[in-house]
C-alpha cells in the first residue's frame, strides 16, 4: 500500500461512517445539455480522418510508453476500441463505432461543496463504450494514475446514455476508499509502469452502478471501481472528468500527466 502524509483532505462527503466512496446525482445534466455534448463529440469524431491514433486498452500497457499517450494530457486525441481491428489490420466497423474515448480540456465543477480551495480539471475523457467491443476497464483507483501530495484526486462520471449491467456500467466496492492507495502508476526515463502488481479483488464485493442518462457518479480517488465488456447491441457513452486541488497540494513529478501549461483553476477560494 503507497503510503501518504493523509488522505484526501477533502473528503468531508466521503468520511462518513457508512459513506460508500460514491456519490449518485440523478438529473443532473439535462436531456438538452445531453444532447449537445453528444451532437458535439460526434461532429470532433466526423472530422477526424483517423491518421493520428491510438489504441486503448487497461490490461494491455504498451501504450503507456507511446508519445501519442503522453500528448494525449494536452491535446485532443482519438483512442480506438482494442477489438476494433481485424487480423489485417484494418477497421472492422465504421470508426464511430470503433472509437474507445477522446481525451480534451472541459470545465465542469461542484467541488465547492467538497472543500476544494483551486480545483482544476486534469484530465477529461468522453468515453463511448461501443455496442459488442466495448472493453474492459479492470478494477482500479483513480490516485494511482493521479497522484497528489495530500491526495485530492476526484473523480466525476456523467452518463449520456442509460448505463446498465448489459451495456457495462460502473461498478465499486462500498467503502473500498477507506482502505488507502493500492499504487501507483509512475512515469520515468523508461516510460510508465505500476509501482507494484494490482492485488486480486473479489468481484462479490462490487455492486454495479446503474444509473439513467443525465446522471452523475461523484467518485473518490480512493476508491476501487471497474466496468466489464459492452457486448450488448447498445452503446454506454459518458463524460469522466478529473480534477484535483491546486493549492496546499503537490502534483507528482512522476505522474503520467506532466503539462508543458498548468490547467486553469476551476475557482480560487
Amino acid at each position: 500500500m503507497v503510503s501518504a502524509s493523509t488522505a484526501c483532505p477533502h473528503s468531508g462527503l466521503f468520511s462518513r461512517p457508512r459513506a460508500p466512496g460514491y456519490l449518485v446525482m440523478d438529473s443532473f445534466s439535462s436531456a438538452e445539455e445531453v444532447r449537445e455534448m453528444r451532437d458535439r463529440m460526434a461532429d470532433l469524431v466526423a472530422g477526424f480522418d483517423g491518421a493520428n491514433s491510438a489504441v486503448f486498452s487497461t490490461k494491455d500497457h504498451r501504450q503507456l510508453k507511446d508519445d501519442y499517450f503522453f500528448k494525449s494530457a494536452e491535446n485532443i486525441s482519438f483512442f480506438f476500441e482494442e477489438k476494433a481491428y481485424g487480423d489485417d489490420g484494418c477497421l472492422k466497423q465504421p470508426k464511430e463505432l470503433s472509437i474507445n474515448k477522446v481525451g480534451h480540456e472541459s470545465v465542469a465543477s461542484l467541488f465547492s461543496s467538497l472543500g476544494y480551495k483551486r480545483p482544476a480539471v486534469i484530465q477529461s475523457m468522453y468515453i463511448f463504450k461501443q455496442p459488442g467491443i466495448g472493453g474492459e476497464v479492470v478494477p482500479h483507483q483513480d490516485n494511482t494514475f493521479l497522484y497528489t501530495e495530500p491526495r485530492t484526486c476526484t473523480g466525476l462520471w456523467l452518463a449520456l446514455e442509460d448505463a446498465t449491467i448489459n451495456n457495462g456500467c460502473l461498478w465499486a466496492i462500498p467503502g473500498s476508499h477507506k482502505k488507502g492507495l493500492v499504487r501507483r502508476m509512475v512515469r520515468d526515463e523508461n516510460g510508465t509502469h505500476f509501482d507494484r502488481p494490482s492485488p486480486v479483488y473479489d468481484q462479490k464485493e462490487f455492486v454495479p452502478l446503474e444509473v439513467k442518462s443525465g446522471a452523475l457518479v461523484v467518485i473518490h480517488g480512493d476508491l476501487i471501481h471497474q466496468s466489464f465488456e459492452n457486448l450488448s447491441p447498445a452503446s454506454r457513452h459518458a463524460f469522466s472528468l478529473h480534477v484535483v486541488d491546486t493549492e496546499g497540494c503537490k502534483w507528482s513529478e512522476d505522474n503520467w500527466i506532466q503539462r508543458k501549461t498548468a490547467p486553469e483553476p476551476l475557482y480560487v477560494s
